[in-house]
């Protein structure tokens, strides 16, 4: 962990980073998506983006906590009601699916259609059916938020998924690789800890520049 401490300075750099990965000339001749999956994700394609015309949009999704172990995520929701389960830690926790099927609804109608509502005006994601669309994060602990996003965006009958961020885990990327057409990364991490430990500065960004980004 200590040969990458903050070896990115901020989400710009991040972005810079990245862009020496990513098909630059093809992102910008096929007219790829680009779909964050988190705000920090939203930042960085933003910042890819810069005077390209690609389009950007938001997936939002939603953890799903163990009851006895609020800070352990179970599973995650998307917009789209499309759920992964962890199922190991289910396992050790012994949840039952009916409590993470509950939880998941009441996640969908409490919390993402609210970010829907306040974010994008109530409008639903971009069209991806035949379009090439690209999910970004900052980084990942787990992998499961963008695998999440992933089954939704392949259920909406895309041409081709591929992945970025500038930072991943190397066992994130063996799990992603199989499902996405390709996995784009600068800093490949085996004993991955914590996203932030890697940012020199990555600060909370507010509403209202996720706001902003989006409208």
């Amino acid at each position: 962990m200590q040969k990458y401490k903050h070896i990115l300075k901020d989400r710009i750099d991040a972005a810079a980073k990245l862009q020496e990965v990513l098909p630059m000339q093809q992102i910008k001749e096929e007219n790829w998506v680009f779909i964050a999956v988190s705000p920090g994700g939203l930042e960085i394609a933003h910042a890819i983006k810069g005077s390209l015309r690609n389009e950007i949009d938001f997936l939002f999704s939603e953890s799903i906590l163990a009851p006895n172990n609020p800070e352990c995520e179970i599973a995650r929701v998307s917009e789209n009601e499309d759920i992964i389960i962890i199922d190991e830690l289910a396992h050790s926790f012994d949840i039952q699916y009916d409590y993470i099927y509950g939880e998941a609804h009441r996640k969908h109608e409490e919390k993402i259609l609210s970010y829907i509502y306040q974010y994008r005006k109530g409008r639903p994601l971009i069209d991806v059916e035949d379009r090439v669309v690209l999910l970004l994060d900052e980084g990942s602990e787990t992998g499961v938020k963008l695998t999440t996003a992933l089954k939704s965006v392949l259920s909406l009958k895309p041409k081709a998924v591929y992945i970025a961020a500038p930072i991943l885990p190397t066992t994130v990327i063996e799990n992603l690789e199989p499902f996405a057409d390709q996995v784009f990364c600068a800093y490949n991490i085996d004993d991955y800890v914590e996203t932030k430990l890697y940012y020199k500065n990555l600060p909370d960004i507010s509403e209202e520049r996720i706001e902003k980004l989006l409208n």
